[in-house]
């Protein structure tokens, strides 16, 4: 492969709720990309992207990997010093995988054993998880390697839970259909440790835990089993669900920006929003049985539909 694009990443379900062993579910995002290039360093942009791999490669070089998952940082570290940079669209703090590509994108092209995303075994996905949540760990302190192994991969892919993880098929969207899962944006990045942060402190109440694993998991499971079996009643039932739960419960991710919006759309049915990644600013998901009505009600708004059905 010459200069592979590695996509961004969508998590449509399972914020949070991952960490404590719900389901997920994430693909690729092909409007935004990213790829590793050499050049002469003469834009800002590059310079600054150069030292941020060039830190990066130091990171690395102390990093121990499993055996078998090694990444070759004398060649990374000569390819920098020859003007490499990561040349990406993808914005940085907008929950869609900017730092994940970027890992995906060094993978890729310094490990010293290559993966066939066709052929690849289920117990491969499970190692390159916990190698990729290594190598991402140095732009969020902890990370539970999804985001790089979705860009790595470019595809759909089911975390069935914390440890497995498995390429899944989901419904072809449908161009031209009334239906659409879209995003909004909330007009700031968001960063996502302060964020997960909260969530461990409100995962020290009984209450609260007790509501996530009871509640939340249970929308955010059957929303992914009812969108892959595309049963829409039931699937938009448990969005409301998890709309609402979210609403009550995330409050501080919600960007503020985006209260009445959300609210409003719980009280009128006409769609529904949820976070995407771990909130606080960048973009929030939407989904709506009518995109014309809800794009109206949402006017002022940059939106941007990712799916149709």
């Amino acid at each position: 492969m010459t200069n592979p694009l590695f996509y961004a990443k969508i998590l449509l379900f399972g914020e949070y709720g991952i960490i404590e062993d719900s389901r997920g579910l994430t693909l690729p995002f092909s409007f935004y990309k990213g790829t590793l290039k050499f050049s002469e360093l003469q834009s800002d942009f590059e310079k600054k992207s150069n030292e941020h791999l060039r830190n990066y490669a130091e990171y690395l070089k102390v990093l121990t990997l499993p055996a078998g998952f090694e990444v070759d940082t004398e060649s990374f570290i000569k390819d920098i010093n020859s003007g490499l940079f990561f040349d990406s669209n993808i914005p940085q703090g907008y929950g869609i995988g900017s730092s994940g590509a970027l890992v995906a994108a060094v993978f890729e092209k310094y490990s010293l054993k290559k993966y066939d995303a066709e052929t690849i075994s289920k117990d491969d996905l499970k190692a390159l998880k916990k190698v990729f949540g290594l190598l991402e760990s140095y732009f969020h302190g902890t990370s539970s390697g999804i985001d790089p192994l979705i860009c790595y991969m470019n595809l759909p892919i089911l975390i069935e839970n914390k440890e497995n993880v498995d390429k899944v098929a989901i419904p072809q969207s449908e161009e031209g259909k009334k239906g659409a899962i879209f995003l909004i944006d909330s007009g700031t990045a968001g960063e996502t440790g302060p964020m997960v942060q909260i969530f461990f402190e409100k995962m020290k109440t009984e209450g609260f835990r007790k509501t996530l694993k009871e509640e939340f998991i249970r929308y955010n499971n059957a929303c992914i089993e009812y969108f892959l079996s595309k049963e829409m009643n039931p699937f938009f039932r448990n969005l409301k669900n998890l709309s609402v739960w979210a609403f009550e419960h995330f409050k501080p991710m919600i960007p503020e920006s985006l209260y009445k919006a959300w609210k409003k759309g719980i009280d009128t049915n006409a769609y529904y929003l949820k976070l995407c990644g771990s909130g606080g600013g960048g973009y929030i998901l939407g989904f709506t049985r009518d995109y014309e009505k809800a794009e109206e009600m949402l006017e002022g708004f940059n939106k941007e539909v990712i799916y149709r059905f």
